[in-house]
Order: structure tokens, then C-alpha cells, then sequence
């Protein structure tokens, strides 16, 4: 499919770069209250997963995946969640492994490829409904898409969205380590730092606290931690199995990319125009702004630009064409 032809947001002219676009809707959007009901879920290796339901006997059912260090309570996850719920669907948002404020109990983390989480919580959740869709926010949207690509026969999903979507993992990691982005790099490398910390007092073995003297960078980060634990041999092959730019040729499910062209995070792998017009079900489409999964709106009590965008591609037959 082409490039979605004409994007057509405009976020509030105050919010002049995608810095701004990005850290004023993360930290100063109003608080929506909301109520979920939680469930833990056990996995096939004996680890547990907590899920976030609102429900009210809908029959379709809309699935949330959070970015890097976030949960199922974060502005974006509850923004969408609540637009969703009101027009008619049930939603789960599902916290990834040790994101739900309690600690999982094998000695591994998430990651940007874990797609076996993924799945489970889907065959967890599918049953009883007539239509189950996907919506994921940056490293979850990769996860998104990897787990549409990557299986000959993935459970039915109706249709799905990707947000702010690190399609490349290495050139963006790269990208959000560097210059005046380097902010956000050592924010998640804080909290990832912590949960190491946490673990290893649990799992001396698997887990090397005083590695993390090394860790400088998200990519450092990820070559002694993420990648071993998880079966990688380092940080450059954990992203080139993981970047969902290699699964979207695959995808059979009716899938839309939604990238800024100003966000922080993306490098300009994370745009591929080229293969875009390839791509038989997968359609992209590149705002000239938004920041990463902002997308804020004129007027603070208007609905933001990418919840009414995922339900109207999720729901319109003409899903490809933004009113």
C-alpha cells in the first residue's frame, strides 16, 4: 500500500518542536480516572503478567502495549483506553514483566521483541469476543508488529495500530543516545538501572550488579543485560532479530504505522517510504509533526489526534483515507 496520502494533524502552535510535543502531553496531561479491573495472569514459564480490564460486555475487544518503562496507567495508555471504552469496546491494557509495580519472578525482563507475551495474554483474552484488535505505543508497537509478521498463523486480529514506532531498534537506540536526546536515554536508563538492582539481589547468578558500572548507554545497557538474559548474544543481534521494519512484508492483518516526522526517538530508518509501497497491508503514515506518542490536540479537552485516528482506522471500511 502507498503512503497514507495526507496526514492531517496540527497540534497547538505553543508546542513549536517535537521536544515540546513530546514531554508536555507525558507529564502535564490531566489525570483520567478510569475503572479497571485487574487480573494476573500466569505464563507458560511460570512467570505472571497483570492485566488492566475495562469491560462491559462489548463484543469487540481493543488490546493496549505499552513503550519502554511505562504501564498500563500511563496518559497515553488511559487517553486511548477511555476513547475506546466510550465507543463501544471493551479494552484490556496489559502491563509488560515487572512493569505492573510488582516484581516478576524469573530472572528475565521484557524486551522489544518478546512477542510469547504477547500472545499469551491475546489467547488469554480473545476468548468470547467477536473482534480483537491491536494497538501498541513505541516499543510495544514494535512488538505489535513483530508479533503480526512473525507467526504463519497468529490469532485473529481484526485490525491494528503502531504509534511512534522504533521500527529500526539499533539506529534509534543510537538516535536517542545522542545529543540534545540524550534526556530521555538516561531516564529510562534510571529506572532500568533500578530494576537490575531489584533482581539481582533475588538472582545473583543470572544477574551481575556490578556490570552495571559499564552501563552508559541504553545500547550498553542492552549488550549486557537485554540481550544475555533473553537469549541474544548482544546488543546488535537482540536488534537486528527484534526491529519490526524486517516483519511488516508478512503482516496479513490490516495495520497502521503512525510516525512523527519530528519525533526525538525515530531515526530515518523508522520512515521507510520506499517499502512502504510494497507493502501489501501495512500502511504508513508520517505526520510533519507530533513529537513521540504526543500528538496533543489544539485544546486540552479535545480528544488527542492519534485516539481518533486508531478508532477511525479500526472501524472505517475507508480506514486508509484520515478525515
Amino acid at each position: 500500500m502507498p503512503l497514507v496520502p495526507s496526514s492531517k494533524y496540527s497540534g497547538s502552535p505553543i508546542l513549536f518542536n517535537g521536544h515540546l510535543q513530546t514531554i508536555i502531553p507525558a507529564l502535564f496531561r490531566p489525570n483520567i480516572s478510569l475503572p479497571f479491573e485487574r487480573e494476573r495472569i500466569n505464563t507458560p514459564d511460570g512467570d505472571f503478567l497483570d492485566l488492566d480490564w475495562l469491560r462491559n460486555n462489548h463484543p469487540k475487544l481493543i488490546i493496549l502495549s505499552h513503550g519502554l518503562e511505562g504501564d498500563s496507567q500511563r496518559p497515553y495508555m488511559k487517553g486511548m483506553a477511555k476513547h475506546f471504552f466510550q465507543n463501544g469496546f471493551d479494552v484490556l491494557c496489559w502491563n509488560f514483566r515487572g512493569c505492573s509495580g510488582s516484581m516478576n519472578k524469573r530472572p528475565v525482563f521484557y524486551h522489544s521483541g518478546a512477542t510469547h507475551d504477547l500472545q499469551t495474554v491475546i489467547s488469554h483474552a480473545a476468548a468470547g469476543y467477536d473482534q480483537v484488535n491491536l494497538i501498541g505505543f513505541s516499543l510495544g508497537g514494535n512488538l505489535t508488529l513483530k508479533y503480526l509478521g512473525e507467526l504463519s498463523d497468529p490469532l485473529p486480529i481484526h485490525r491494528a495500530v503502531a504509534i511512534s514506532v522504533p521500527l529500526h531498534l539499533e539506529s534509534s537506540c543510537h538516535k536517542i543516545s545522542t545529543g540534545e536526546n540524550i534526556i530521555y536515554s538516561n531516564r529510562f536508563l534510571k529506572t532500568l538501572k533500578q530494576k537490575v538492582r531489584q533482581k539481582a539481589k533475588l538472582f545473583p547468578e543470572q544477574l551481575n550488579e556490578a556490570a552495571l558500572a559499564s552501563v552508559k548507554t541504553l545500547q550498553d545497557f542492552d549488550d549486557v543485560f537485554t540481550g544475555p538474559l533473553h537469549g541474544f548474544t548482544g546488543a546488535k543481534d537482540y536488534y537486528e532479530q527484534c526491529s519490526s521494519i524486517h516483519f511488516l512484508s508478512k503482516i496479513k492483518t490490516p495495520t497502521l504505522v503512525i510516525n512523527a516526522l519530528n519525533d526525538p526517538f525515530l531515526s530515518d530508518h523508522c520512515f521507510p517510504k520506499a517499502l512502504a509501497s510494497q507493502l501489501d497491508n501495512v500502511f504508513m503514515e508520517f505526520p510533519d509533526t507530533g513529537g513521540h506518542v504526543g500528538f496533543r490536540p489544539l485544546k486540552r479537552n479535545q480528544i488527542y489526534w492519534s485516539e481518533k485516528r486508531a478508532l477511525e482506522f479500526i472501524t472505517r471500511d475507508d480506514y486508509f483515507t484520515p478525515n
